[in-house]
């Protein structure tokens, strides 16, 4: 397959879904760019869980060994009442039996990081937002805000929950009628988030960042519409935020809710918060939807602009990322860039990805009903105490099942006991991978 008759793909929004589409790319000679608005990003939230779904993948990209210096090793997580008296700690060590990965948590400015090093820094383009998309003669066009233009032949929205990309694209379907009810309606919400990272603490003061494993807590309050989701890291990490939302009334609002930090002593939400720089604390409503169109024509969407995932199951980044390998796999494995074959592929994309996202966002939802102070929420609970290890196992079998890989790289040997489901988009990569393997050996052969 000849450069030549691969797409270039342009790519709107620079969050971890469009960064490693990039460094896939850059890896399969796909010619792209990306373009983000903000001058520099800075990725949502402070921490993030890391394990079996996203490892094989870094291992691929040879910076597997590199995540592990930045990752903090995690085994188990725990819940509490108000009162601190444990619900139960879930063990997440079945993992490794299964895949032969660990979890991990890890700053989200550090894993950002370590990806944007994948990217060459001439084809990311930061302070650039998108005017317009135009689309005609088989291109598509950028209009930016320094009156640049740039053409190619797709145009990627990884753009967030807000796509500029969706709305261009939507826009030309609403025009032809042919825009789905379901796809005119606003975001729904029903959780406001309260997000946020300390300085540095002090070992001294706070014993439980010196644990060499990662201590994660879940504290439910009774009979407050609240909820403490708690990850112990070890290193600092640049400012993360959700958007110029007032935060302090809700500081204010929770700064008495008891946590628990494993050192005696009683400490609450305030304990943290003094710890914080204001500016490094947000408010922000958490929107929850999968829409029902993904592509048109020759755009194409990617994690929050398809698909917003409550974030009681921590999925939004990892059903992103997962986006990126499954796009990664066909840009490489499409034999032109026709728009016939541009729609088959965006048709096999959501084919493979929407089941997976669905069972995320169902999966979330029902987490996200233990934390409700109903009796549906009281019974949610009640089920995620007394479940029996044996049940855990089945539901933690089911969960890290979801390891793409991409086809153009050598494989990572498959690890553990649960085989990874099926990629119809690595199948199609690693067979187009192998063909013109074959046909270079073929060639040094007769020389």
């Amino acid at each position: 397959m000849s450069t030549s008759n691969k797409p270039t793909v342009l790519i709107v929004g620079a969050g971890l879904g469009g960064l490693l589409l990039g460094a896939l790319l850059e890896k399969s000679d796909v010619p792209y760019m990306i373009f983000e608005r903000a001058t520099t990003v800075k990725p949502l939230g402070s921490a993030m869980a890391v394990g079996p779904n996203l490892l094989p993948i870094l291992e691929q990209l040879g910076i597997y060994d590199e995540f592990l210096t930045i990752g903090k090793y995690l085994t188990s997580m725990t819940g509490y009442k108000e009162s601190l008296v444990p619900l139960k700690v879930l063990d997440l060590t079945p993992s490794e039996e299964f895949t032969g990965y660990g979890q991990y948590i890890v700053a989200r400015p550090k894993l950002y990081d370590l990806i944007l090093k994948q990217v060459p820094a001439h084809k990311i383009h930061f302070g650039h937002r998108v005017l317009n998309i135009t689309e005609e003669d088989g291109t598509v066009t950028v209009h930016l805000s320094n009156n640049d233009t740039i053409k190619g032949d797709i145009i990627v929205g990884a753009d967030g929950a807000y796509s500029a990309v969706r709305q261009r694209m939507y826009e030309q379907m609403m025009a032809e009628g042919k825009l789905p009810k379901s796809d005119q309606e606003e975001l729904p919400f029903s959780c406001t988030c309260l997000v946020g990272q300390t300085n540095v603490l002090d070992p001294k003061e706070f014993p439980i960042v010196a644990e060499a494993q990662c201590q994660f807590s879940n504290l439910y309050g009774n009979n407050k519409p609240f909820t403490a989701a708690m990850a112990q890291r070890f290193r600092n990490s640049e400012n993360s935020e959700w958007g110029e939302y007032p935060a302090m009334a809700m500081c204010e609002e929770t700064r008495n809710f008891p946590i628990e930090l494993l050192d005696g002593k009683k400490r609450t939400l305030g304990d943290l918060y003094d710890q914080t720089p204001k500016e490094y604390i947000s408010k922000v409503m958490l929107e929850e939807k999968v829409f029902t169109t993904w592509h048109y024509k020759r755009f194409v969407l990617l994690g929050d602009a398809c698909h917003k995932l409550y974030p009681a199951g921590g999925h939004g980044a990892v059903t992103a990322m997962h986006d990126a390998i499954a796009l990664a796999n066909l840009f490489y494995a499409m034999p032109a860039k026709t728009s016939v074959d541009i729609t088959k592929i965006f048709e096999e994309y959501q084919k493979e990805r929407l089941p997976a996202v669905i069972e995320s966002y169902n999966t979330s939802k029902q987490l996200s009903k233990i934390a409700g102070r109903d009796l549906v929420g009281a019974f949610m609970l009640y089920l995620s105490v007394y479940m029996p290890f044996w049940l855990w196992r089945l539901v933690m079998a089911r969960q890290v099942r979801f390891r793409p890989q991409v086809g153009f790289i050598k494989a990572v040997d498959n690890k553990g006991t649960v085989v990874p489901a099926m990629s119809m988009s690595e199948q199609m990569a690693r067979t187009v991978f192998e063909s013109q393997r074959q046909q270079t050996q073929s060639a040094a052969a007769s020389i």
